[in-house]
């Protein structure tokens, strides 16, 4: 009965999955985390850079959306209402353990499952490992604009809509953390390709 409760649910709309999940649908919720936990937990790891706490930050945002379903106005796509969940949860993580950038900046005002492997290029480990180190120097505010924008591939629109921010903002926190970025990451550009191609100075942070 349960799963055919859940194989029922495989074709309905998100906003129709929350809006079920606010009416008592025991199953909608689960489906609805189910088709997007995988880019809710990149969201959150390459936010935070650490895979711990984005797993207890990825559960709080579970819990949060789990409770404000109701609440839920269908002004916006239910993937930008949950990644902003996720990136405020992170956020609160980073208020709440008091953790700091390694420099500090000025800047405008467990799941069970294990995380997907992001796709990284030649030498990827290494590469992954110093873009996480080099994120972390960064104010939070940029950093999030940065994945979202650079590795999560969202518009500068998406981006301004999930962190509520204008999109002129959020072109001038990337702008800002990716000329932050590039002197960390300098050895990684000129060992990949000598010419800069999808470099950092093309506009994107190497992943």
């Amino acid at each position: 009965m349960g799963a055919m409760s859940v194989t029922a649910l495989d074709e309905v709309p998100d906003k129709e999955l929350l809006a079920r999940h606010a009416e008592g649908e025991p199953h909608a919720f689960a489906e609805l985390v189910r088709r997007h936990r995988d880019r809710m937990w990149a969201v959150a790891v390459r936010t935070l850079g650490d895979p711990e706490e984005a797993a207890d930050a990825l559960q709080d945002a579970c819990l949060s959306a789990f409770r404000a379903a109701g609440r839920f106005r269908g002004d916006a796509a239910v993937t930008t209402w949950l990644h902003r969940i996720v990136v405020n949860a992170c956020l609160d993580r980073i208020r709440r353990r008091s953790v700091r950038p390694a420099t500090p900046m000025g800047d405008d005002a467990t799941f069970d499952a294990v995380a997907p492997k992001l796709p990284d290029p030649t030498d990827a480990h290494g590469v992954s490992l110093d873009v996480q180190e080099a994120l972390a120097t960064l104010p939070f505010e940029q950093r999030a604009a940065l994945v979202l924008v650079d590795m999560m591939g969202y518009s500068v629109d998406d981006a301004a809509a999930i962190l509520e921010v204008p999109p002129g903002t959020i072109k001038s926190r990337c702008a800002r953390g990716r000329a932050r970025l590039l002197p960390l990451l300098h050895h990684h550009r000129n060992r990949r390709d000598p010419r800069n191609v999808g470099g950092v100075e093309g506009g994107g942070v190497p992943t």
